[in-house]
């Protein structure tokens, strides 16, 4: 799960409520323990094969330009035994926010065991004991897989010289990870082997810099291919703010498909066409709209109301007073309102009964977060205890707190000369796409995803001059964590493995 974005979509998403602060050190002390690793040996079955790996769980020191600790960065990674490791494949994967911790891919995708929840979100997933099961379709014959936990979250913390700002911060965030990630495969002699990443929300963000990032600094690591889990490249087309017209053009596909879901739009066409006929009002009527303002007629803005009314699956007059232009916590709680109903963020399946039923949105948070979290943190805390052998005196974080509010999101150096403007790392990627003319990028989208939606991939990915026959779009019947549905789970696995597998061959 990807949470705490600057954004309102991306800010919140993830905070468990946990207090614990990393705070500035008075006194600055030299590290000189060695860095602490829990490893353990384990057997499975994956895609038909057996398998033995080990697991590893451990901290890698960050070092400044003078050589002094910074940081202890801490992963989880599974490495292939048996097999000749100097070519085999390695896939570096992380979670978003900005302040989330791996556990959500980890826990719900990539690793060799997965949680599990109710598949269809009608059911909370309540108090433990959870549903804990063996991943058969984990990609272990394929590739070796490190979970990165970023500065601030899991165990990963400052150490000697280090302080947040030196970690927090797109830039620095980027930094980080990819000097990470080159001193794991420097210390695990891979540099020779195939190296991929994978991301989810902000870790997508995450993901487009890193890999501009990684083709410079004197150690240069090109990437043979990116997974991107629910993009969110540039952030014009995922805030949903009022004023931001890009946003109401780029969301209005999924809340058609969201209303429709609900029985409350569409009805009779499957969703792939009524997501079709959405696009396509967008691009023309709408965008058009959207754009002339009150230079149109009151005739011209009540047929477009007309319009959004059919798509949305909400009240014309409603739409009229909001001038045509639905912020997406309204539609949360419009959709369902007679019902004191709201609808989920991450996934607009969820849905739970509201304590306010007159409020403008959602007053008990994000339902498709609140009805997941608690499984995944229990599971995952009892994984590190009895799977990975970890004893650590300290707890695991799932979410940064206070990172947010630090946030460095400024993308150019200190003191150099910067106006405000939305989030986008879409260009580094493309151009990083251009400089290595075999690195592959899948985008994996979800219908119901209410914070970046799959509209906004087609829109990024249509323009900043993207090679588009290295760019693979998937789709899934499902939200923001797409792989919390079973079918999509199912899905998600077979269109990562062929991805891997068209691009290792």
């Amino acid at each position: 799960m990807n949470k705490l974005f600057i954004v309102p979509f991306l800010l919140l998403l993830f905070s468990t409520g946990i207090s614990f602060s990393q705070e500035e050190k008075a006194e600055v002390k030299p590290v000189t323990r060695d860095p602490q690793k829990f490893e353990a040996s384990h057997s499975g079955t994956f895609n038909g094969q057996k398998i033995t790996y080990k697991s590893i769980v451990g901290e890698i020191f960050l070092k400044n330009s003078k050589g002094e600790v910074t940081g202890a960065m801490w992963s989880t990674s599974y490495v292939r035994e048996g097999v000749d490791s100097a070519k085999r494949p390695v896939t570096f994967v992380f979670n978003g926010g900005p302040g989330s911790a791996s556990m959500w891919l980890h826990m719900g995708f990539f690793g060799p065991k997965v949680v599990k929840i109710d598949s269809e979100g009608k059911v909370d997933d309540g108090a433990a004991p959870y549903r804990f099961v063996e991943n058969t379709q984990a990609l272990l014959d394929l590739t070796d897989l490190v979970f990165i936990d970023p500065i601030g979250t899991g165990f990963s913390k400052i150490e000697g010289v280090g302080k947040n700002t030196d970690f927090w911060g797109l830039n620095e965030d980027a930094r980080s990870i990819a000097q990470f990630m080159r001193i794991w495969v420097t210390q695990n002699g891979r540099w020779q082997a195939p190296k991929l990443m994978a991301g989810e929300s902000f870790g997508t963000t995450r993901a487009a810099k890193v890999a501009e990032v990684l083709e410079g600094g004197g150690q240069n690591m090109a990437l043979n291919g990116i997974i991107l889990i629910s993009q969110a490249l540039d952030y014009a087309g995922s805030s949903s703010w009022a004023d931001n017209l890009t946003s109401f053009f780029t969301y209005l596909p999924s809340q058609a498909v969201t209303a429709w879901y609900h029985g409350k739009a569409g009805q009779g066409k499957t969703i792939e066409a009524f997501a079709q006929e959405a696009r396509d009002f967008a691009y023309g009527d709408y965008l058009n709209s959207l754009y002339l303002g009150e230079k149109q007629t009151p005739a011209q803005k009540e047929s477009i109301a007309e319009k959004l009314a059919y798509f949305t699956g909400l009240d014309k007059g409603y739409i009229l007073r909001s001038d045509n232009q639905i912020l997406m916590h309204r539609f949360k709680k419009e959709l369902l309102r007679v019902e004191g109903k709201a609808i989920g963020t991450l996934d607009g399946r969820f849905l739970a009964l509201e304590t306010d039923k007159s409020s403008e949105g959602p007053v008990l948070g994000d339902a498709s977060d609140y009805m997941a979290e608690s499984a995944y943190t229990a599971v995952f805390n009892d994984y590190l205890m009895r799977d990975l052998k970890v004893t650590m005196d300290r707890p695991y974080l799932t979410s940064a707190a206070g990172m947010g509010g630090d946030w460095n999101w400024k993308p150019v150096p200190d003191g150099a000369y910067y106006e405000p403007s939305y989030v986008s790392t879409a260009r580094s990627l493309s151009e990083a796409m251009h400089r290595n003319t075999q690195m592959q990028v899948m985008v994996a989208n979800g219908y119901y995803d209410l914070i970046t939606p799959f509209f906004d991939a087609e829109y990024t990915f249509a323009r900043h001059n993207f090679p588009q026959d290295r760019i693979h779009m998937t789709y899934y019947e499902a939200g923001h964590m797409m792989y919390n549905r079973q079918e999509d789970f199912d899905a998600l696995a077979k269109d990562v493995r062929e991805f891997l597998e068209g691009m290792l061959k």
